[in-house]
């Protein structure tokens, strides 16, 4: 199965305004390691993954590239300047990708609590099927709201799905969807939908609910109990 190589696209060129600081959450501290430490780690961890490409704000460059260093992060072979949106943070990842890449694994810097066996998963499906990203049932009832916040819709719970990162995808279908979206002026926050704007279908893999992203102050502190129960042993 391993004949593929793996590029996983780190982004993390947010900037970081819903959590308040005048730091990028990607050197906030939880239990010990920044966000962004937590993220490499896993990707490092994990035997699919080839190479680690992140995508930061230009500010941010020498940091991550220190972090890098200093925990030893071998796969990460570049740190790269991010987009004014998401997409073209993604697309700037994408470029600095080595040429023998045969499929994107693009990741939130943001979701630090990724599982290397969650990443493993979604990895081996997207070789089966070209394209696939974690996904969680939704717990709760979903509204449809209208300008006026009154109630248009109930979809159906059951066929409703959180998606989570990373988000897997063939490297020819993926750059086929990305020149299209750019061919029509289209701008995504979810790569999915890329794949979906050219016609083409991802399949969603079952994810850990401890995937969160961090956003706000609130989620450090989840963040924080989540940890503390893996330390322990205890599944969440």
């Amino acid at each position: 199965m391993k004949d593929r190589f793996v590029t996983a696209i780190i982004v993390a060129a947010g900037n970081s305004t819903r959590m308040g600081g005048k730091i990028s959450k990607q050197f906030i501290e939880i239990m010990g390691k920044t966000v962004i430490e937590h993220t490499l780690f896993a990707f490092e961890d994990c035997d699919l993954i080839d190479e680690i490409v992140v995508v930061s704000r230009e500010q941010d460059m020498e940091k991550i590239k220190s972090v890098a260093k200093k925990n030893r992060f071998n796969k990460v072979k570049n740190v790269v300047v991010g987009g004014k949106t998401r997409g073209e943070s993604v697309a700037s990842g994408i470029k600095a990708a080595d040429e023998k890449t045969s499929f994107f694994a693009i990741h939130d810097g943001a979701r630090p609590l990724i599982l290397k066996e969650d990443i493993e998963n979604v990895v081996k499906k997207a070789f089966e099927v070209k394209s696939a990203a974690l996904g969680v049932a939704v717990k709760d009832t979903i509204k449809v709201a209208d300008e006026n916040n009154l109630v248009v819709s109930t979809p159906d719970r059951s066929s409703l799905r959180a998606i989570q990162t990373p988000q897997v995808f063939e490297k020819t279908l993926y750059l086929s969807a990305l020149e299209k979206a750019e061919r029509e002026k289209k701008d995504f926050t979810d790569d999915c939908q890329l794949i979906e704007n050219a016609g083409g279908r991802v399949y969603v893999v079952s994810g850990s609910e401890s995937n969160i992203k961090i956003t706000t102050p609130y989620d450090l502190t989840a963040a924080e109990g989540i940890l503390k129960c893996r330390q322990k042993g205890e599944s969440i």
